[in-house]
């Protein structure tokens, strides 16, 4: 099975194009599909799995699971808003006011007001009568760059553009992915598969898990197996990148200037100080994979994983010092996003959302 970032609980699930403000329909979904459902407003959703939070102008949004989506002022007291999906939602980005929440079954939905009320832009769940490789791809991670400008990302190399604010979306590739080479999967005599049979090679489609842009434009998408692309004409083009380590990368983060840092599976961390043109390792303290992360108003950089790791590099730092959050209850949550606070850091997880600092 394929890395997909926090995606353990991720599913590909059924094919429509959503455009705002209505649904053009061109294949057949059953109205009761989860996709094209209105979510539940559960008492338990603050304490249910979240997946990834941003800030906006009028607090923060928190995604995740059957499509919830929690709101709050101050990071500590938060109120599930309704949203016209019961799909996982494993992606949030805000510019102001507007924001967008993406996941499962392709969905993207848009709120003008800061996550208090939505309306569906796309939606894409698997169909049998579609032979197209993202059929079904779930959206993986999402970047807007002005309140029109953004970019999705998501499994089998989705990607997609948008000018208007998401009211269309355009795909793009990144380039020339030739189609994966037959493998014989036929057992020995002895009932056994052969070394070549069993080895793992480059996807000819990775999943894209992570998108970010540096401060000269330059946009960097990186995925499983160590698959990474670059592009310096806002997604005209795209050339590939190599990290010296070939497993996944769940997370990116843009430094400011053409500094990017990658990370992910394993606990691996790389700089890039020139846009993506060459990487160095980091020493992240953890052989924990890292899944989500941010960048404080001081420049101190906070990376997050499983089993409540939680990594920070102040600014003049080299390498990243660890720490293992831990709920007043005694749970460990598996930590999955962070966004910088007014006072620390506002981290989401599968036990809800976990107010901590670096200290």
């Amino acid at each position: 099975m394929a890395n997909w970032p926090k995606t353990s609980w991720r599913l590909v699930g059924a094919t429509v194009l959503l455009t705002a403000p209505f649904i053009a329909m061109s294949l057949d979904i059953a109205k009761d599909d989860p996709s094209v459902s209105n979510s539940e407003i559960l008492p338990k959703a603050i304490s249910s799995l979240l997946l990834d939070i941003a800030r906006t102008d009028a607090g923060f949004v928190a995604v995740g699971e059957r499509g919830h989506v929690l709101l709050s002022a101050d990071g500590k007291n938060w109120k599930q808003a309704a949203v016209p999906t019961r799909s996982t939602l494993t992606t949030v980005s805000a510019q102001g006011a507007s924001v967008w929440a993406a996941g499962h079954d392709g969905v993207i939905l848009y709120s003008a007001d800061s996550g208090r009320s939505w309306q569906h832009q796309r939606v894409q769940p698997w169909s049998a009568d579609s032979q197209e490789l993202t059929n079904g791809s779930p959206v993986l991670d999402t970047l807007f760059i002005s309140p029109t400008e953004g970019y999705a990302v998501g499994a089998y190399s989705l990607l997609l553009k948008t000018e208007d604010a998401g009211t269309t979306w355009t795909a793009m590739s990144v380039g020339g992915s030739a189609p994966a080479a037959v493998v014989d999967m036929t057992a020995s005599d002895s009932g056994t598969f052969d070394d070549s049979a069993l080895e793992l090679g480059a996807e000819s489609d990775p999943h894209l898990n992570a998108i970010t842009r540096t401060e000269s434009g330059v946009l960097l998408v990186m995925g499983e197996r160590g698959a990474g692309f670059r592009s310096a004409d806002g997604g005209a083009s795209w050339s590939k990148v190599r990290l010296p380590y070939a497993g996944s990368m769940f997370g990116l983060l843009s430094l400011g200037g053409e500094r990017v840092l990658a990370f992910g599976l394993r606990g691996n961390v790389y700089q890039s100080d020139n846009g993506g043109g060459s990487w160095r390792k980091i020493e992240s303290s953890t052989e924990i994979s890292l899944i989500g992360g941010t960048v404080g108003a001081d420049g101190t950089v906070v990376l997050v994983g499983s089993n409540g790791t939680l990594l920070a590099r102040r600014v003049g730092e080299e390498n990243f010092s660890a720490k293992n959050i831990q709920l007043g209850s005694g749970q460990t949550p598996a930590l999955s996003a962070a966004v910088a606070t007014d006072g620390g850091y506002l981290l989401t997880s599968d036990l809800g959302a976990v107010n901590t600092n670096v200290q």
